[in-house]
């Protein structure tokens, strides 16, 4: 995945089939699910969706459920049976069937993977044993990327932001097995007692693993992690696009780090002719030079088997499974029970072989009419903007060409991608997990290298056709939407298109909004990484959003915790611009015909009806704290009431005043596209 590319939701396998959720009307409106009793003014998002909020609990196996992820479950049940069509055929060695059948029964037989137990990674550990000097040590950093294991940085391929003609490679900032830094430095009870759980959970794991003295290091590991997340940068400075656009030659490297081997590294990553990489975070690798040179063999010999116990614990036998599962989902996410087994399956079916399932699933379940329709939102949500951007009072004409200008060179990709990925160089065995996922892990590493020196791939896509997501891609100035996504309540051919234009509309606006969010606005129209603002417009830019970071700030989630408003800025922006332009699209879309009203409801009134029921969900505390801290969207809720209430239509449509707990006076409604 490309690191830069803003998603439109969280990456998130975790869903249930929900029967309380009403079956869409022709208008759209999931009049179930909504609680009129509720002022539209006081909690837009409990309108909508209050009834299905007090009356759907979470499954047990589930850390949150919503739109997206019944959405997601729907997907799975679909790809589950195509893996079962693979399975059940006849299947030619090396074929794609023989691979989705292979990768998915040997994920299924537990027998056989409890009976191997740790053998596959005693040949690591083996690797790791015979590390006898800091020359093989670096040159191992490379080897765990490779495998899919990780190390203290890691790295992606994508195009060079100052000049997206040709490829580089990004190295940033890696290595922790907690979720984010403020896990190891956070002072407060909850954080230390997450920190104790961690150290007794890599103690369990070492122990399974047949890793002597495990106390002592589990201790070590955890110790190392924490100088390693000390060093990080944290989330909301790696936000600056360009603070995180360092080029560094050889020569510059070895200055950053002087005392670590890059020739072996490079050599042993395959990448042995690479002149240069942009480094995120220049800081952080000054420090960990420092960290590898005061950290004993002994320890990171240590390190690198936590690094490839931790990864590869859900491939291995059911007791190393069920500890990582306590942790990870248990004890950090609430989740009292583990998924079935089949489902583990199927994601890593989808995780390692998607556009194989991908090619097939869109052959069963996407309408060619279907993009037609898309195109046709997607033409009147660029025209809107266009339209918008022309009348803005607070840009200058200067800026506004470029920002035109960028607007008219994106591209909408819809439903799939025109070349599919090629699997062949994949060998899957039926009766080796293990070895599957880390040949699949190399093979995936080297495609991406190999696209080093060579011509722009922009046929690539960065998700599934099967993923429940939408994406924008700076460095091609890209919008895409997989087929799963375009589907009720989203998308419905038979839908009434204030519903269509409210979530579908939204989403896209939304992705179209990240070309222009905090981030985006610094790229042009090309996908280079260029300043194309004026001074004064740059600043009032600033002030608006500035102003929108303290609205989200003001937001809390729980008496002890609020929204991270600098962190969720750039999503905040994308569902303010994508709303607000979805708005303005669909009264385009009439040409200048009258609205009609349905269920009693106006065209308007549905519009923002669409937009909240599209996210709706509920998820468990501690999963909801998680979010805070690692996800750059703001939590269901104030995606839906943080937006709405800096729109004036929400105010018309619903007839909120002064009083109503979301009005807000004309002059704090932030406006920026």
């Amino acid at each position: 995945m490309v690191a830069a590319v803003a998603l439109l939701a969280a990456c998130n396998d975790e869903a249930s089939t929900d029967k309380t959720v009403a079956a869409p009307l022709d208008s759209g409106v999931l009049t179930a699910n909504m609680d009129t009793g509720v002022k539209p003014g006081d909690d837009f998002f409990e309108y909508v969706n209050g009834t299905w909020l007090k009356n759907y609990v979470i499954p047990e196996d589930k850390a949150s459920y919503g739109t997206f992820y019944k959405l997601y479950e729907q997907s799975q049940d679909a790809v589950k049976e195509i893996i079962d069509t693979s399975a059940a055929g006849p299947q030619e060695a090396g074929s794609n069937e023989q691979k989705v059948g292979g990768l998915y029964n040997s994920y299924m037989n537990m027998e056989q993977r409890n009976a191997t137990g740790t053998a596959p990674l005693m040949a690591v550990f083996a690797d790791v044993d015979a590390l006898s000097d800091d020359k093989a040590l670096f040159a191992y950093f490379a080897t765990s990327i490779r495998a899919g294991f990780g190390a203290p940085f890691n790295f992606y391929i994508d195009g060079d932001a100052k000049d997206p003609t040709k490829y580089a490679m990004y190295t940033s900032q890696s290595g922790l097995g907690l979720p984010d830094r403020e896990y190891y430095l956070k002072e407060d009870d909850e954080s230390a007692d997450i920190r104790s759980k961690y150290v007794a959970h890599i103690e369990k794991m070492l122990a399974l693993a047949g890793v002597e003295n495990a106390a002592e290091n589990a201790a070590a590991i955890m110790a190392l992690e924490t100088k390693i997340a000390t060093a990080h940068w944290k989330k909301e400075d790696n936000r600056d696009t360009v603070k995180t656009y360092n080029v560094r030659d050889r020569a510059g490297l070895k200055a950053m780090m002087p005392d670590f081997d890059w020739d072996g590294y490079f050599t042993t990553f395959g990448t042995a002719d690479l002149e240069s990489m942009v480094i995120a975070q220049p800081s952080y690798f000054e420090a960990l030079n420092g960290i590898v040179t005061e950290t004993p063999l002994d320890v990171w010999k240590t390190y690198f088997k936590w690094r490839a116990l931790t990864s590869m614990a859900t491939y291995l036998n059911e007791d190393l499974d069920k500890q990582n599962f306590d942790f990870y989902s248990k004890t950090l996410s609430g989740v009292p029970k583990q998924r079935p087994q089949w489902k583990r399956a199927v994601s890593t079916v989808n995780g390692h072989l998607g556009e194989v399932i991908g090619k097939v699933y869109v052959t069963k379940h996407f309408k060619p009419e279907a993009k037609g329709r898309m195109l046709e939102l997607v033409g009147n949500l660029t025209q809107a903007y266009e339209n918008s951007i022309k009348k803005l009072d607070w840009m200058g004409e200067e800026t506004k060409l470029k920002a035109l200008e960028k607007l008219n060179k994106f591209t909408p990709k819809i439903g799939y991608p025109d070349i599919w990925k090629d699997y062949s160089k994949l060998e899957i065995k039926g009766d080796d997990l293990f070895g599957n996922i880390i040949r699949s892990n190399s093979v995936v590493h080297d495609r991406e290298i190999a696209k080093l020196g060579g011509p722009i791939q922009r046929h690539l896509w960065f998700m599934n056709p099967q993923t429940v997501n939408a994406y924008y891609n700076p460095s091609m100035n890209e919008i895409v939407f997989p087929a799963a996504i375009l589907q009720p309540p989203f998308f419905g051919m038979s839908t009434d298109d204030a519903v269509n234009y409210g979530a579908i509309g939204g989403v896209i606006g939304h992705e179209i909004g990240h070309g222009f969010d905090d981030q985006g606005s610094t790229y042009d129209g090309d996908g280079a990484l260029k300043d194309w603002w004026t001074e004064a417009d740059k600043a009032e830019f600033k002030k608006r959003t500035s102003a929108l970071v303290e609205q989200y700030n003001g937001f809390k989630v729980f008496d002890d915790l609020n929204v991270n408003g600098e962190f969720t800025l750039g999503e905040n922006i994308g569902d303010l611009g994508g709303l607000s332009i979805a708005i303005k699209a669909y009264h385009l879309s009439l040409n200048g015909k009258p609205a009609p009203v349905i269920d009693g409801l106006t065209a308007e009134q549905r519009i923002f009806i669409g937009w909240a029921q599209a996210f709706m969900g509920k998820m468990r505390e501690k999963t909801a704290r998680q979010q805070i801290a690692t996800d750059p969207h703001s939590p269901a809720r104030f995606r839906v009431n943080g937006v709405v209430r800096n729109i004036p239509e929400f105010y018309d449509a619903f007839g909120v005043k002064p009083g109503d707990k979301l009005y807000l006076p004309p002059e704090d409604r932030v406006k920026i596209w």
